[in-house]
């Protein structure tokens, strides 16, 4: 068996675990009674304006990820291959949905495919870096529990320092004697080492702004299931949850985003009812992973020739 489906069996067997329990624990608690229209559809309305507000923030930020590393990218472009790399990460496994908006975005560029993983790479640290800050100073604020192993968070905080050191490195010519290592790592690294500044600075603001954006849509969301949460308590469910969400797993996240949701919900409102958690669980994940993944596919299938020209995303996840 080849590496790369090792890894998607390992993927596939942590989803199916963490689904199984929250499954199991969802059959030993009475239905959820969802809430009739008139009372969702503000909280809702809400929730799907602010995720709508957090996604164009996102569009705005790989706009300039790109600009910033030399590749041409109208705003457009940027917003719609944002839709449509939120459809592929919910849709197929191991985050795929990366991978087809960093090629997409090459290929308008005309721009070679490692250049916009290295966008890609630079994006994602961004993110992990504005995830972990926000949830250091939550936990430190709501003097709440980890929620995560400890090992998680150092792991994070690890493989950011990893990353800052080997594009240092890297940058100013690395391993002299392996060029092609050399050229390979440069690509990938160096849009990050191009962070280091001012324009770092801003689109890392950028980054928290994205995550505060989000975390209140789970805020919002919760009067709509009966449950009393502030912004406070929104921002630390949403930061637990997206901590275990940056792991590649199976489509949509399913079973680990679940059961960190839940996880999430019983530290910040441990008096909550198991059948208002399936309910807010439920809404979370419309609001969060249906519209934008119906946008997604509209924007591939309508602006950039469909799945023949995602092809090549697919191609490199599934070769050994």
């Amino acid at each position: 068996m080849s590496r790369s489906r090792r890894l998607a069996v390992v993927q596939l067997l942590v989803s199916a675990i963490a689904l199984g329990a929250v499954i199991w624990w969802a059959s030993r608690q009475s239905l959820p009674k969802l809430p009739d229209a008139k009372t969702a559809a503000v909280g809702i309305s809400a929730g799907l304006v602010l995720y709508a507000f957090a996604s164009a923030l996102r569009g705005e930020r790989w706009m300039r990820l790109l600009r910033h590393g030399g590749m041409a990218c109208g705003r457009g472009d940027a917003y719609a291959l944002t839709t449509v790399g939120y459809m592929g990460n919910n849709a197929l496994p191991a985050r795929a949905g990366d991978f087809m908006k960093a090629f997409l975005s090459a290929g308008r560029a005309g721009a070679a495919r490692t250049d916009g993983l290295g966008i890609l790479v630079a994006e994602r640290l961004l993110d992990a870096a504005a995830l972990a800050l926000l949830f250091a100073g939550l936990v430190t604020t709501l003097s709440l529990p980890l929620g995560v192993p400890g090992w998680v968070l150092v792991a994070v905080g690890a493989g950011l320092l990893a990353a800052a050191a080997a594009a240092a490195f890297f940058g100013k010519g690395g391993l002299r004697r392996h060029e092609r290592l050399n050229r390979l790592v440069h690509s990938l690294l160096v849009p990050t080492r191009r962070l280091w500044g001012r324009t770092g600075a801003l689109l890392l603001t950028t980054s928290l702004a994205v995550w505060l954006v989000e975390g209140s849509v789970y805020a919002v969301l919760g009067p709509v299931a009966g449950i009393h949460m502030t912004l406070l308590d929104g921002l630390y469910v949403m930061a637990l949850a997206n901590l275990v969400a940056l792991v590649p797993a199976a489509p949509g996240y399913v079973g680990t985003f679940d059961a960190a949701v839940v996880l999430g919900l019983s530290l910040v409102a441990p008096g909550v009812a198991h059948g208002t958690a399936v309910e807010y669980v439920i809404l979370v994940r419309f609001v969060l992973f249906v519209p934008i993944t119906i946008v997604g596919l509209g924007a591939l299938l309508t602006r950039y020739g469909g799945l023949r020209r995602a092809g090549p995303a697919r191609a490199t996840l599934a070769s050994p």
